[in-house]
């Protein structure tokens, strides 16, 4: 569908999916009349993200327009219509963070792992986001890396804190194989 294609640059491969975890998130709502949004939620629990193919399943399965879908899959910020990293950065761009350079840390991130923000790298460590504000704003301006908050930063910190990331997520790739 052309509204779908233009969510995910990754191709619909529905068939290459197991799909026994949405079926089994089908089952626990089956009942339950406005179940839309807790079906996205445990789907992007279960796969990462929302893709096309998945979409489209929800909808069918859901008997509902897709058009109404991916409504409410772009209204909330808390789904993800493309492949996440491992690692999450959040950038806070609220007004304390921005009157004390987030536009500088978010550059220089960005030029350290190879990505604009709303991007993943290649490998899938990491994905960076900017943010209105996380709500910390005595430590402007600040980051978070999952759920670490790095606050006070300075273009040096903060590529400082992303190569300390870097190195802890290589080893623990070479520990899990």
């Amino acid at each position: 569908m052309k509204t779908c294609e233009r969510i995910s640059k990754e191709p619909s491969r529905l068939e290459e999916l197991d799909l026994t975890q949405l079926g089994e998130i089908f089952n626990k709502y089956k009942d339950h009349a406005g179940a839309l949004i807790p079906v996205l939620q445990d789907t992007q629990k279960a796969y990462g993200y929302l893709s096309e193919g998945i979409l489209e399943r929800i909808a069918d399965d859901l008997d509902l327009p897709l058009s109404q879908v991916y409504g409410v899959v772009t209204f909330y910020s808390q789904f993800r219509l493309r492949p996440h990293g491992e690692n999450t950065i959040r950038v806070c761009h609220g007004t304390a963070c921005h009157v004390s350079g987030a536009q500088e840390i978010t550059a220089s991130v960005e030029k350290q792992l190879g990505i604009e923000s709303g991007g993943t790298t290649k490998d899938g460590k990491f994905t960076l986001e900017t943010v209105a504000c996380l709500g910390c704003c005595s430590l402007a301006p600040l980051m978070m890396i999952n759920e670490e908050t790095c606050g006070r930063l300075t273009l040096q910190k903060a590529l400082k804190i992303i190569k300390k990331v870097k190195k802890e997520s290589l080893k623990k790739a070479v520990s899990d194989s």
